[in-house]
């Protein structure tokens, strides 16, 4: 689950999205697919909230001198 969720977010970052765009790509594909698997199996707490990390550093950007995330 975590190496699909950094492979589309790697994949975005080449791409040139709006603020508002990354928004919707996160609430729209990443999150769908913890959902999704989560529907059918029961993972550790540890991997949702390894998970939950992921997706807040890559919201809030994980390295501000760089300009990473959404600001």
């Amino acid at each position: 689950i975590k190496n699909r969720l950094r492979k589309k977010i790697q994949s975005w970052n080449k791409k040139t999205l709006s603020k508002l765009g990354k928004e919707v790509m996160i609430k729209a594909i990443l999150q769908v697919i913890p959902m999704h698997v989560m529907s059918v199996f029961l993972i550790p707490r540890s991997i949702g909230d390894e998970i939950e990390k992921i997706l807040n550093s890559h919201w809030w950007g994980s390295n501000m001198v760089h300009n990473k995330g959404i600001k």
